[in-house]
C-alpha cells in the first residue's frame, strides 16, 4: 500500500511538473516563450466521422521566431552522433484524439546545417571514383530566424483545439 501511495504521488508530481511551465495559446495569438515568439493559427475546419462518432478536423499552423539575441546551436562531433534534442517549442493539443493517425502535438525544431562532403572510394567494378554526399554538420536557430509547421488535430465535435505551449530549451 505504501508503494502504491508513493507511486501515485510521484506520478502526480511528474505530471504537474511537466505541465507547470506550459502556457495556453489560442487561434491567432502570439506569445513569448524564453525569447521566442510562438504563433498558433487555425487554417481550416471541417466535420469528419471516425469510428462512427462525429469529430471536428482542424488544420493548424504553428511558427516560432527567435526574437532574442541568443543563438541556439548544437555542433556535431566527427564521431557518428544521433541527436534527438533539437526541439525548440512544443504545442500540445490537450483535447486532440489522434484519430485517423492525426497529430496531438507540434514540435518546432532547429534548422539543420548541411555540409557537402567529398570522398573517394573504389566502386564495385574496381574503378576509383569520387562522390559528394550531404551530411548534417550542426543544428541552429539564429536571432530573427523563423520556423513553421502544420498539423491536423481531430477534436470532439463542437470543441476548439485546447493548445498549450512549452519551451524545450
Amino acid at each position: 500500500m505504501k508503494n502504491l501511495t508513493f507511486l501515485l504521488s510521484l506520478s502526480t508530481a511528474v505530471f504537474f511538473g511537466i505541465n507547470a511551465n506550459a502556457q495556453k495559446i489560442s487561434d491567432g495569438q502570439t506569445i513569448e516563450v524564453n525569447g521566442m515568439s510562438v504563433t498558433f493559427n487555425i487554417l481550416n475546419k471541417e466535420s469528419v466521422e471516425a469510428g462512427g462518432k462525429p469529430y471536428d478536423r482542424y488544420k493548424v499552423s504553428a511558427s516560432v521566431k527567435n526574437s532574442s539575441d541568443k543563438t541556439y546551436n548544437i555542433r556535431l562531433t566527427s564521431f557518428p552522433q544521433i541527436v534527438s534534442n533539437i526541439g525548440l517549442v512544443e504545442l500540445d493539443c490537450m483535447n486532440a484524439t489522434g484519430a485517423k493517425l492525426t497529430s496531438k502535438k507540434i514540435e518546432l525544431k532547429m534548422k539543420a546545417q548541411m555540409i557537402n562532403v567529398t570522398y573517394s572510394a573504389y566502386d564495385k567494378s574496381g574503378k576509383f571514383t569520387t562522390s559528394t554526399i550531404p551530411v548534417t554538420g550542426s543544428y541552429y536557430f539564429d536571432p530573427g530566424d523563423a520556423i513553421n509547421d502544420n498539423a491536423i488535430f481531430i477534436v470532439p465535435q463542437g470543441e476548439k483545439p485546447d493548445v498549450s505551449v512549452r519551451s524545450l530549451r
